[in-house]
C-alpha cells in the first residue's frame, strides 16, 4: 500500500487534474439540462430516463473500477473508463430516438464513473487521514467549476451548434483528461497482491456493507446528496416550464448554486485548516438541508408561488453539501486505506443508486406543479439527518 504524504496539503497538478476527473460527471449531468425541452420535443418523453440511466451506469461501473484498482493499479482502470466514456459521447451526439440517447448514457455513466472512484482512491493514496477532507474541499473547487459552467456552456452551444455539439465537447474533454493521465499522472497503489476473485471482491463489498461506521457516514452524505439531484432532474421543470425561466436564465440559476456550492467547500476547507473538527461540522450542517427541504415543501403544499422563496431555498440546500459531503466522505474512508477502491466505488454506488432511483421516480411522477421535486429533496434532506443520528454510534457523531 502506499504511503500516506504527511507533507502541508497545497494545490499541485495532481490534485487539480483529480479534480478535472472528478468534474467529467457533473459535466455530464449539467451540460445537456438546458436542452431537456429541445430534446424532448426531438425525439419524445423520457429525457429524465436519460439522466437515471447514466446514474445506473455509474453506480454499475464504480463496483467494477473500485476491485480493478485495488488490484491493478489506479491508472490503467483510469484508462479504460475514459476511453469508454469518449467513445459513449460521441455515440450520444448521433442519437436519432430516446432510447438511443438512453442506452448512450448509461455507457457514459458507465465509463466516466472510473474518473470519480479513482479520484478519492488516488486522494486517499496520496493523503493521510486528517488531510483527506480539506483534499475533497480543493477537488470540490476544481470540479465546481463544472456546474458552473457547463449550463452555460450547454446553452450557447445548443443556440449556436445544435444539442449534438454538447456532446463532442464531453468527447474532447475527457480525451483531454486521458492524454493528462497517461502522460503525468503517476501511479499510487503499487500493492497487486489483493486477489481479483468474485468472492473476495463480494465479501469485501459485503463487509462494508456492515461496517456501521462506514455506512452511517455514506449514506448521512449520500442521501443529501441525492436530494441534489432531485433538484438537478426536477429544476428545468421547476424553473423553465413553470416559473418560465428561460434556457439561460436557468443555467445563471444553476450555476449561482454551483458557486454555493464551492464557497462553503472552500469555507470548510478554511476552518479544517483552523482546527474546527470535521465532526462536529458534519453534525451541526447536516441541519441545513432537512430544515430547508422540509420548508420547501411546506410552501408548495401551502399554494404559495414564490420563485424568490424556490431560489433562496435551492441555494441554500447545494450550498449546504460544500460542508456535508467532503466531511462525511472523508470520515467513511478514514479507516479504509487498505481497500480504498473497494471503499470509494461503494460509495459511489450507493449515492448514484440512490440519484438513479430518484431520477426514475421523477421521470413516471407526472406533475404540473414542483411537489415531486420538492417532496423527494424534503426525503432526502430529512433521511440524510436521521441516518447520521440514529445508526452511527453515539460516540462517533460528534467526537470521533
Amino acid at each position: 500500500m502506499s504511503q500516506a504524504n504527511t507533507e502541508p496539503l497545497r494545490f499541485a497538478p495532481w490534485l487539480i487534474l483529480l479534480g478535472a476527473l472528478t468534474a467529467i460527471g457533473p459535466l455530464s449531468i449539467d451540460m445537456y439540462l438546458p436542452s431537456f425541452v429541445i430534446l424532448t420535443q426531438q425525439m419524445g418523453a423520457g429525457i429524465q430516463l436519460s439522466l437515471a440511466s447514466f446514474f445506473i451506469g455509474m453506480a454499475m461501473g464504480q463496483v467494477l473500477y473500485g476491485s480493478l484498482s485495488d488490484r491493478f493499479g489506479r491508472k490503467i482502470p483510469l484508462l479504460v473508463g475514459l476511453s469508454l466514456f469518449v467513445i459513449a459521447s460521441l455515440a450520444c451526439s448521433f442519437a436519432s430516438t430516446m432510447n438511443e440517447l438512453i442506452m448512450g448514457r448509461f455507457v457514459q455513466g458507465f465509463g466516466g464513473c472510473a474518473g470519480m472512484v479513482i479520484s478519492r482512491a488516488i486522494v486517499r493514496d496520496r493523503c493521510s487521514p486528517t488531510q483527506v477532507a480539506q483534499a475533497f474541499s480543493m477537488l470540490i473547487l476544481v470540479m465546481g467549476l463544472a456546474p458552473i459552467l457547463a449550463p452555460l456552456a450547454g446553452s450557447w452551444l445548443l443556440v449556436a451548434y445544435g444539442w449534438q455539439s454538447i456532446f463532442w465537447f464531453k468527447s474532447a474533454f475527457a480525451f483531454l483528461c486521458l492524454m493528462a493521465v497517461y502522460m503525468t499522472l503517476a501511479e499510487t497503489h503499487h500493492d497487486r497482491s489483493r486477489p481479483l476473485k468474485l468472492k473476495k471482491v463480494m465479501s469485501s463489498y459485503w463487509q462494508l456493507l456492515g461496517n456501521r461506521t462506514f455506512m452511517g457516514y455514506t449514506l448521512a452524505s449520500g442521501l443529501p446528496f441525492s436530494g441534489m439531484f432531485a433538484y438537478i432532474a426536477g429544476s428545468p421543470h421547476v424553473l423553465i416550464e413553470l416559473q418560465h425561466l428561460s434556457p439561460t436564465q436557468y443555467s445563471w440559476v444553476f450555476g449561482a448554486n454551483a458557486f454555493g456550492f464551492i464557497a462553503a467547500s472552500q469555507l470548510n476547507a478554511y476552518l479544517l485548516r483552523r482546527g474546527f473538527s470535521m465532526l462536529r461540522l458534519l453534525h451541526n450542517t447536516l441541519w441545513l438541508p432537512a430544515i430547508v427541504s422540509s420548508c420547501l415543501l411546506a410552501i408548495e403544499l401551502a399554494g404559495i408561488n414564490s420563485l424568490s422563496l424556490l431560489l433562496i431555498g435551492f441555494f441554500s440546500y447545494i450550498a449546504s453539501l460544500g460542508f456535508i459531503s467532503p466531511n462525511a466522505g472523508a470520515a467513511a474512508m478514514a479507516n479504509q486505506g487498505h481497500q480504498a477502491g473497494t471503499a470509494s466505488a461503494l460509495m459511489g454506488v450507493l449515492q448514484f443508486s440512490l440519484a438513479a432511483l430518484i431520477g426514475a421516480i421523477l421521470g413516471a411522477w407526472h406533475s404540473d406543479s414542483a411537489l415531486a421535486t420538492l417532496s423527494l429533496m424534503a426525503v432526502c434532506g430529512v433521511g440524510g439527518l436521521l441516518w447520521h443520528r440514529l445508526v452511527l454510534p453515539k460516540h462517533l457523531i460528534i467526537h470521533g
